[in-house]
């Protein structure tokens, strides 16, 4: 008969940024961890992520902040284009990571991934698990359990990683309507570096926009984004469309899309949960990420709130703290934020979607008189994002932590 459990149990459901990032910190914390991803491998859906100063910060709770800082592939000018290539409002590194106290750094989604799980145990991760919350459980009494293909789990907590079309979510919230459809579809790959220098760039055009971002290995992370029905894919492949909506545009598009593997193109649809969940947590279970806050990619930050969210709420649930009290402060915490930033990037996507040409060309001409201003008025779209700082340890826990000389990485949170 095995021994009886005294260390506090965290199941989380889903492998993706924001999951292992919460395993990895709430295992900092004292808690025994268990990840459990439906697909077969970590191979992340994705090709790149683009870690502002606000993640960085972030994943220095984790020990992986200077990791991340010395990927930093773009230094100095880059902007907004048009697809003649003509500058719409320019900007460059050193003001950005000035004004923001770090700098964009854009990775491969698997070069971070793998990063996460160096810090996890061997065995914390279960591939090839897929999991449903059978009882979310109650803060002050009864544990939550899921349903995996071996036999239940119990778990003092259940953090609900799953994305987009969370079933954790649905399970916990039956009655919320959900994500809706953006009104546009994106595109992803992972190129080497063109034979011409360019800067970094993101390009608007009607209805449309590309984005071209160098990564530190040599590569290039292109994106694209455009108006389209929901579930469409091209007749012949993907390939092929991108050179349909994109091949006339400035350079190095055309050549980027030529050097894409088919294979490796990525397209989804964009949804956003334009309605806001009432709170992130039931019981013992809990949502992050995507799970929680699925917002539009336009400002770059569906990854950065994932990580955000779990340091976050790993500070609220370790070292003993109550269950019920610190999922609360959670939800008061995070939801706000993230409510609002949502919001935001549907309102630069509605600018993003814009398809007449009287309404394009007012957009273009405003983007240029706003960045003749100078780079920190354009910036100023990213004050109050790119600036948060995770919150602090109390001062009884970091009194407990010098006492003890484990910077509470050894604590262990009472069994709830």
């Amino acid at each position: 008969m095995p021994a009886p459990r005294t260390t506090a149990h965290a199941v989380v459901v889903g492998s993706g940024i924001g999951g292992l990032t919460a395993a990895v910190a709430l295992r900092q914390r004292g808690w025994e961890v268990t990840v459990l991803e439906r697909a077969h491998s970590l191979e992340p859906v994705g090709a790149g992520i683009g870690l502002a100063p606000n993640s960085q910060r972030a994943l220095d709770v984790i020990g992986l902040g200077d990791e991340i800082r010395d990927l930093a592939a773009w230094q100095g000018p880059g902007g907004m284009r048009n697809p003649s290539g003509r500058w719409l409002s320019r900007t460059d590194s050193a003001a950005a990571a000035e004004r923001f106290g770090g700098p964009l750094v854009l990775v491969h989604r698997a070069t971070l991934i793998d990063r996460i799980v160096r810090r996890l145990p061997e065995g914390a991760v279960r591939t090839g698990c897929p999991a449903e919350l059978a009882d979310a459980g109650t803060a002050g009494g009864r544990p939550a359990r899921v349903t995996t293909p071996d036999g239940d789990i119990e778990a003092d907590l259940v953090i609900g990683a799953d994305g987009i079309h969370s079933a954790v979510r649905r399970a916990i919230f039956p009655r919320h309507p959900g994500p809706v459809y953006a009104g546009f579809t994106t595109w992803r790959t992972v190129v080497p570096a063109p034979e011409q220098p360019f800067e970094p760039h993101e390009t608007w055009g009607a209805g449309a926009l590309w984005g071209t971002q160098p990564l530190k290995d040599g590569r290039v992370y292109a994106y694209a984004a455009a108006v389209a029905p929901p579930g469409a894919h091209a007749a012949d492949d993907e390939q092929a469309e991108l050179l349909r909506r994109f091949g006339d545009w400035h350079d190095p598009v055309p050549g980027i899309i030529a050097a894409a593997e088919p294979g490796r193109l990525l397209r989804n649809d964009v949804h956003h949960m334009t309605t806001p969940l009432p709170v992130f947590h039931r019981g013992r279970t809990v949502l992050l990420g995507d799970a929680a806050h699925a917002m539009a990619p336009t400002l770059g930050q569906g990854g950065n709130q994932a990580v955000e969210d779990a340091v976050v709420l790993a500070h609220h649930t370790g070292d003993g703290q109550d269950l019920g009290a610190g999922l609360a402060a959670y939800s008061a915490e995070r939801l706000p934020r993230t409510t609002a930033i949502v919001r935001k990037s549907a309102q630069v996507a509605r600018l993003m979607s814009l398809t007449g040409r009287p309404a394009v060309a007012v957009r273009d001409t405003l983007l240029s008189a706003v960045s003749r201003l100078g780079p920190g008025v354009v910036l100023r779209t990213f004050d109050g994002i790119a600036d948060w700082h995770p919150p602090r340890r109390t001062y009884a826990a970091g009194a407990q932590d010098a006492h003890t000389g484990q910077g509470g990485r050894e604590g262990r949170p009472a069994r709830h």
